[in-house]
């Protein structure tokens, strides 16, 4: 026996699974998946050794199921260096927070429906202003809700590159909701991005007028925006409405004003609005 194996002894596999903190089980799956192969396999008796020195990835393995990262995700970790696998551990981080903070919302918007509709009046600040007439680029189409996540930002991008011929957007663009989208009905749905009115003689593509008007509005965190917990926001307008003893005169809408790419998920990046008189 060489110097550096007395220096990195061989482990049978009940040895290092209770210093690892894993069962052989779980060992053996790990080798399954390429993750932590043994270091020596008895031809004869079939029993697994592992060396000393890979104690300290097993019990990497242990801390990253600890935050119940994939086995895939966990086999990126260790196939890349340090810094580039802290990199990996981030980013998959931030997708659990993403993930922990839409759930977190929804849960809120359970609790509203299951209630009634009553908590809604407390759970959203509704406020009033007004809006001028603005002239807008549209694009309007028939949709799922499972597609308005992909569809709304990719129209937004080709309006807003339009109006770059006539001087850019002007204001926040915005989305119009012409029906409901739910599993029964797809709209139809309208984003529109504002232009300066002066243009408006030059435009060639889909263009309208958006008449001035008031409208009660409350403003959402990027987490709250996702379906279907955003129906809480537009339950809780309309609720303000009816008691306030306003009356809705055109559908409602969101408005998009900050970047959605570069929001975390308790930044605000969106108001619910629906035009009242």
């Amino acid at each position: 026996m060489t110097g550096v194996e007395d220096d990195d002894p061989l482990l049978s596999i009940g040895v290092f699974a209770r210093r690892a903190r894993l069962s052989p089980k779980a060992l053996r799956l790990y080798d399954r998946q390429g993750l932590l192969a043994p270091d020596r396999v008895d031809a004869a008796t079939g029993y697994r050794y592992y060396r000393e020195s890979r104690l300290a990835t097993a019990r990497l393995i242990v801390r990253l199921r600890g935050l119940d990262m994939p086995l895939a995700r966990i086999g990126e970790v260790l196939a890349v260096p340090g810094p580039e696998a802290a990199a990996v551990v981030a980013g998959y981080w931030e997708g659990v927070e993403r993930r922990i903070a839409a759930q977190r919302e929804l849960a809120v918007h359970l609790r509203i429906q299951l209630s009634g509709g009553r908590e809604g009046m407390d759970t959203y600040k509704i406020e009033q202003r007004d809006v001028p007439e603005q002239v807008v680029l549209t694009e309007r189409r028939h949709v799922r809700p499972e597609d308005l996540p992909v569809w709304i930002p990719d129209a937004c991008a080709r309006l807003e590159e339009e109006a770059k011929a006539y001087g850019g957007p002007v204001a926040a663009p915005f989305v119009v909701y012409y029906g409901h989208v739910n599993e029964d009905s797809d709209g139809p749905v309208e984003v529109c991005v504002p232009i300066d009115p002066a243009r408006e003689a030059e435009v060639t593509a889909p263009v309208r007028t958006e008449p001035a008007h008031r409208e009660a509005y409350t403003t959402l965190t990027k987490a709250q925006v996702k379906y279907p917990q955003i129906l809480s926001a537009y339950d809780a307008v309309y609720q303000w409405i009816e008691e306030s003893g306003a009356r809705a005169t055109g559908p409602g809408r969101e408005v998009y004003f900050a970047d959605w790419e570069s929001a975390g998920p308790a930044a605000q990046v969106c108001d619910i609005a629906v035009p009242v008189a």
